[in-house]
């Protein structure tokens, strides 16, 4: 290349070898003419006129061949009218080059953190503390969750920390790789009456550690090939969970609602798609294995993309109400029954409310669930029917209480509300009768706070909103205090 390429270069350059772009133009880069390639592999362009970039490589080629060969520019590949003289020729009919368009730079991913840390899992104690704020009463069930959940985080950094070493470690040899500990996953079976606040627990675990969570009615899973769901459908929920990431969902919590439904059906003729077939297929779930399920979707065809997902380090948690589980147990109980004074009566368990707590495998065994199954769920949690004084709790002294929900709505409207001791008792004992747990104190609260909600928006005079037990025995009337 002589003196005068190399001040043509310079004359076309801009100064510091630079591209000037405007300030809209800075998230794109240019692309040579020639050779397709872009400013961020190929270098600083030179602007050509006409709308064209060429690089540097391409600019010499095309040098090197009018000096070697003359003008002819058909020998130059993809550029057959690169003369910059030839547009003050008239009379040529020369075709307009295809300008490529500008590519959008591409940014370097920053680095990926890890999902979890075991910095970011508090220890039991602080689990079970945590949960006492929201959930009343159930202290063996919280405390024995509790320590599940901090050792299954613990088996996943452990796990985690035992792949890492073992791919940083790719020249050795697979007898120098030391035979670590591998710790094998527990999954949780909780057993409680209705209301006992079996969802409502694992909900709060969830929100507590900040983990995907999947609820699933197992009422709905059917044998693969049969109207209903499939069990992949279960990891569908708690991909969708996790915004489809697949890493996020692999460290997420399953909780199986209403397992109890899924029991091995008596006395049946027909096939049983939804009872001991479904516990058949979702050991492979809770042993863990590589599962493929579609993205956004919880039914497979053709059309729809899918990912695999890894169900070893995924927790579940299987609960149910199992009611006829009690009877059950009594009668084994009752089994060791006598005669004498020393005799235990068959009668001792009748009013028992923590009848549930004796409950064996022996026991799940005779309700139907089948022992692969049970052996998969190694710890067994069983929750205490709620009493009186419990659910008088439930409904003023967690963070998310009932009555909290219902003066903070009237707060809205500056009405300040307040429930007298005696009606809460009086609720209370009311929720007893319903016998569906708590979820009965809403159903009641929802039936007479209706007028109140009605009334009270149309005067705005009204200041306090007294809950007496008459007025919910309708026997009168709430008392009213005006503003002022």
């Amino acid at each position: 290349m002589d003196e005068k390429d190399e001040n043509l270069i310079k004359e076309t350059t801009p100064e510091n070898g630079q591209n000037d772009r405007n300030s809209s133009d800075d998230q794109y880069e240019k692309i040579c003419y020639s050779c397709r390639r872009s400013e961020s592999k190929a270098g600083p362009m030179i602007n050509m006129p006409g709308g064209m970039c060429l690089c540097h490589d391409c600019m010499q080629k095309a040098f090197d061949t009018v000096l070697k060969n003359g003008f002819d520019f058909s020998k130059i590949q993809n550029m057959p009218f690169l003369n910059m003289n030839l547009s003050d020729i008239s009379g040529l009919n020369i075709p307009q080059p295809e300008i490529p368009q500008k590519q959008r730079i591409k940014k370097k991913k920053p680095k990926e953190q890890p999902a979890f840390d075991i910095r970011d899992i508090p220890a039991p104690h602080r689990i079970k503390a945590s949960l006492d704020q929201y959930v009343i009463g159930q202290e063996q069930a919280k405390k024995v969750i509790s320590v599940a959940v901090y050792n299954h985080y613990k088996r996943v950094f452990a796990e985690q920390a035992r792949q890492a070493e073992t791919a940083s470690d790719e020249n050795a040899s697979a007898d120098s790789i030391p035979d670590d500990v591998i710790i094998e996953k527990s999954n949780i079976l909780m057993i409680g009456p209705t209301g006992s606040g079996k969802t409502y627990l694992v909900k709060t675990l969830a929100r507590l550690l900040d983990v995907p969570l999947a609820i699933a009615d197992a009422t709905s899973l059917t044998e693969a090939g049969y109207i209903g769901d499939d069990i992949e459908s279960v990891i569908s929920k708690l991909l969708a969970a996790a915004d489809n990431d697949v890493e996020r969902a692999e460290h997420g919590i399953v909780f199986i609602d209403e397992i109890d439904k899924i029991a091995k059906k008596k006395d049946m003729n027909s096939r049983d798609v939804s009872g001991e077939s479904v516990q058949q297929e979702l050991l492979k779930l809770l042993e863990g294995s590589l599962v493929e399920v579609p993205v956004g979707t919880n039914q497979k065809n053709a059309l729809s993309p899918t990912a695999t997902v890894n169900t070893d380090q995924i927790l579940f948690i299987c609960g149910g109400a199992f009611p006829d589980l009690e009877r059950i147990v009594k009668e084994r109980l009752n089994k060791t029954s006598s005669i004498g004074y020393r005799a235990e009566l068959r009668d001792r368990y009748d009013d028992d409310p923590d009848i549930l707590s004796h409950a064996t495998n022996a026991d799940l065994r005779a309700f139907g669930m089948i022992p692969e199954f049970l052996g998969r769920l190694p710890i067994l949690v069983t929750l205490t029917k709620l009493t009186e004084p419990m659910l008088v709790k439930i409904l003023k002294e967690p963070k998310n209480a009932i009555l909290k929900q219902y003066i903070k709505l009237l707060a809205l409207d500056e009405v300040k509300l307040v429930f007298e001791d005696d009606a809460l008792t009086w609720i209370a004992a009311e929720a007893m009768k319903r016998e569906t747990g708590a979820r009965a104190l809403r159903a009641i609260m929802e039936e007479f706070m209706l007028d109140i909600m009605y009334e009270v928006p149309k005067d705005p005079s009204i200041g306090t909103v007294v809950i007496t037990r008459s007025y919910l025995e309708k026997n009168g009337g709430p008392r009213i205090e005006m503003r002022g």
